[in-house]
């Protein structure tokens, strides 16, 4: 075959990119593509964060394509007919693409797949791409079920299942000089009209191999012991690259596996948590907005209480800092992830939908798989076995932010409220307190508990 088309997703790489490699194999020339896909836009879901790490991941996909000879073609508009178009202009046979789990990236696969085979090509799907392991690679043996509901089974699972070899990047991509490309886009041109958060991580393959390989030397193995610590910011922050394919989760959990520090194995686990969500999601795709496990929930409307939960005005510190930072970074340290998610569906008792919504217009990470089933496990309708937990804002503030001095980095306006007293401002004597631009407690968490408790029949 003279020329193949590799079709670039979520998968912005050149090192350990099976879909390339395959591409490279089939054919004499290949053409690197990504489409602008403007069902993304038409969906409400090009927003500024995504869109500016995405420019750069692209920026740098193109930069390391020339680096080897070739170049990103790049498209706008419904990827289907877009593909297809640049699969007869390049006289291609096959087109290659890595396996997606959400609704959408299924339909795309089933509609590409025939639109090729009318005119006589074929589409070649790659697992374990976007994922470690394969959506549907490991199930309950035994049970006739199509996925694992709870994490645990599927962890001893996983951890079983042989992960293919690491693939090195290719030394030359020789690409048809004919095949026309437009410019790789801005930040400004995949999301017009809209301004990213100040300060989000740099996009691309470079900048998270650099990040991967700093972080392995020098945060790795206190992560067990640490990763729950939101002042301290021990994660390791590759959500985003992860995200949008620029690292390989294959060669992540290869590197870490080889380790044998207590650090190195809970990031491993980690890792297995973002297959775990995707297995769900591929095996149930309404999960992405119904019920995984309905619970009958009558969520309350409370347009003021969203607003202030947004806006990081809630009275409550810990879920304020959390909420900023989101502001700040379009990022937010896990733990903390959890504390909103469960004020909002828990002491609130708001949908989680709209808090999984918001989470998607602001995270630079925002995944399908991962947001939406991690709103459903805080909220109780997902596959937390134990589906009525609260995460008391206190408790968590006290456990994990015992200093405060998270709290003190993101609510500056109580910054000079010294130790654990910031966490609870409004214990302050009544003349000290006014002295601070911070709201009254929006709720009080023994009202908020009591009302989620009637609702959800447990009194």
């Amino acid at each position: 075959m003279d020329v193949a088309v590799c079709l670039f997703t979520s998968d912005l790489r050149v090192h350990d990119q099976p879909v390339l490699r395959a591409a490279l194999r089939s054919a004499a020339r290949v053409v690197p593509l990504f489409v602008v896909d403007s069902g993304v836009a038409d969906a409400g879901f090009a927003v500024p964060n995504r869109a500016a790490f995405l420019a750069g991941a692209l920026a740098d996909l193109d930069a390391a394509l020339r680096g080897r000879g070739g170049r990103l073609v790049v498209r706008t508009g419904e990827v289907v007919a877009e593909t297809c178009r640049v699969a007869a202009e390049a006289g291609a046979g096959e087109v290659h693409l890595a396996g997606g789990v959400s609704r959408y990236a299924l339909g795309r696969e089933r509609r590409l797949g025939a639109a090729l085979a009318e005119t006589g090509r074929s589409l070649v799907v790659h697992d374990a791409v976007i994922t470690a392991v394969p959506p549907g690679a490991v199930v309950p043996s035994g049970t006739g079920k199509d996925h694992f509901a709870v994490f645990t089974p599927y962890f001893r699972r996983w951890q079983a299942e042989g992960l293919r070899a690491v693939r090195s990047a290719p030394r030359s991509v020789p690409v048809p000089q004919e095949v026309a490309s437009e410019d790789v886009p801005s930040a400004g041109v995949l999301a017009p009209g809209g301004e990213p958060s100040p300060s989000l991580p740099e996009g691309g393959e470079r900048a998270g191999r650099r990040l991967f390989a700093a972080w392995q030397r020098s945060g790795m193995a206190d992560y067990q012991d640490r990763h729950d610590d939101m002042a301290d910011d021990a994660t390791s922050r590759l959500s985003p690259y992860l995200h949008f394919g620029c690292l390989s989760p294959v060669e992540t959990v290869h590197r870490a596996s080889g380790r044998t520090d207590a650090g190195a194995q809970a990031f491993v686990r980690q890792l297995a948590w973002r297959d775990f969500h995707h297995q769900v999601l591929a095996a149930r795709p309404d999960a992405a907005g119904a019920d995984y496990r309905t619970k009958d929930d009558h969520w309350r409307q409370d347009t003021a209480g969203v607003a202030a939960w947004k806006a990081g005005r809630t009275g409550y510190p810990v879920v304020d800092a959390a909420m900023r930072q989101l502001q700040q970074e379009g990022w937010m340290h896990n733990r903390a992830r959890m504390l909103v998610a469960s004020f909002l569906t828990k002491t609130l008792y708001v949908d989680w939908r709209v808090g999984a919504r918001h989470f998607l217009d602001m995270l630079v990470d925002g995944d399908m798989a991962n947001n939406q089933l991690n709103w459903q496990w805080v909220a109780g309708t997902g596959t937390d076995s134990r589906p009525n937990r609260v995460l008391n804002p206190l408790v968590q503030a006290r456990r994990f932010d015992p200093r405060g001095d998270y709290v003190r980095r993101w609510v500056p306006e109580l910054a000079g409220l010294a130790g654990t007293a910031v966490h609870q401002p409004w214990k302050l004597p009544a003349a000290e307190r006014a002295a601070y631009d911070y709201p009254e407690p929006l709720v009080g968490l023994t009202d908020g508990l009591a009302r989620f408790r009637r609702a959800r029949g447990l009194t």
